[in-house]
């Protein structure tokens, strides 16, 4: 847990790296097309896409208060609206907010929507108002044993958190990142890969969780080549075998998604 200091040292490096994040989006990026917005609407359960399957585990959000937690430029956002639910757009940066709007706008989407700059470390929320916690990549951005009781203490009874979180359980893969001094403009000097054992710790306190894995190191090689992109997009389908075949290989993922039950 961070001391008062450090954590504001931490928020603020976040502040400008979402800055520098939001002055470099194309306002064209932000339109979706209605391709894009169907995958995610009722995605099934063996999707080998790990924000798909995200969305499988929301289930019927119609009326439900879900908190987009780390909203980022809004993609979540806009989708949730689209599902029916009450969304709480929540985010540390003011110029990520503005982004989240305008995303709204320029697709036409308006519904049951509050936007909110905040904190994840002390949310300006009541405790048991939230029915659903949504947070895509933004765990570990965060200290963690700060931000955990504030998501049960939001969440309803029966309530639950989602997440999605890159992940590096290899020591060897997380020594060799030491030594690259290379960081994106858009990486933050606080934020980082998570482990298994700290998603553990980060469920501690919740009734019930549960996780799968996505993502073996291939997966990611040919992201990053000249490849089509039916031949990643079949990667991904050997990938999700791959994993249901030998579970082992779960530790070598690069991507979690986490189900959490208050």
């Amino acid at each position: 847990m961070q001391q008062a200091g450090e954590l504001a040292r931490w928020e603020k490096a976040e502040i400008e790296r979402s800055a520098n994040e939001a002055s470099g989006t194309d306002p064209d990026g932000l339109c979706v097309s209605d391709f894009n917005i169907s995958r995610y609407m009722n995605p099934p359960a063996d999707t080998p896409f790990p924000l798909e399957y995200a969305y499988h585990l929301l289930g019927d959000v119609r009326g439900k208060v879900v908190l987009d937690f780390g909203c980022g430029n809004g993609e979540n956002t806009l989708l949730l609206v689209k599902r029916g639910a009450r969304v709480i757009s929540m985010d540390l940066s003011q110029s990520l907010i503005e982004l989240a709007k305008r995303r709204l706008e320029l697709n036409g989407v308006s519904g049951d929507v509050t936007f909110l700059v905040a904190s994840a470390h002390n949310l300006p929320l009541r405790s048991n108002s939230v029915d659903i916690v949504f947070g895509m990549a933004i765990l570990h951005h965060l200290d963690l044993a700060l931000a955990a009781p504030e998501v049960r203490r939001v969440l309803r009874k029966n309530g639950k958190a989602i997440f999605q979180e890159p992940v590096r359980n290899s020591r060897m893969l997380r020594a060799i990142r030491k030594l690259i001094p290379y960081r994106h403009p858009d990486v933050s000097p606080f934020e980082r890969p998570l482990t298994d054992q700290e998603l553990a710790d980060f469920a501690r306190g919740f009734a019930g969780s549960s996780d799968k894995a996505f993502l073996l190191p291939y997966v990611r090689l040919a992201q990053h080549l000249p490849i089509d992109r039916k031949r990643v997009r079949d990667l991904y389908h050997l990938d999700a075998r791959v994993l249901r075949r030998f579970p082992s290989l779960n530790h070598y993922a690069a991507i979690k998604v986490m189900e959490l039950v208050k």
